[in-house]
């Protein structure tokens, strides 16, 4: 069973959720973004880096990226990028 940690009635802030499998997720209570990691200080690193791309931060995915990822750009070539690959 998660259970999580935060200060009610707030809506700043970042709420902790200490998962079944050890894994903790680190919650923005503005925006809703989250992401998680093996302790809270992995959590918030990557909550970090998922904020700064929710912002409109961070690199367009290339063809090499995509090869990277296993996928073959000329399948993208027609069609456009999920926001969060742009």
């Amino acid at each position: 069973m998660s259970s999580t940690t935060r200060d009610e009635g707030s809506e700043e802030g970042v709420t902790f959720i200490y998962e079944d499998d050890g894994k903790i997720t680190a919650r923005d209570e503005e925006t809703g973004v989250a992401s998680f990691g093996d302790t809270k200080a992995e959590a918030l690193r990557m909550l970090a880096e998922a904020l700064e791309l929710h912002a409109g931060g961070g690199d367009p995915v290339t063809d090499e990226d995509l090869e990277e990822f296993g996928l073959d750009p000329d399948d993208f070539d027609d069609k456009e990028l999920p926001e969060f690959m742009q």
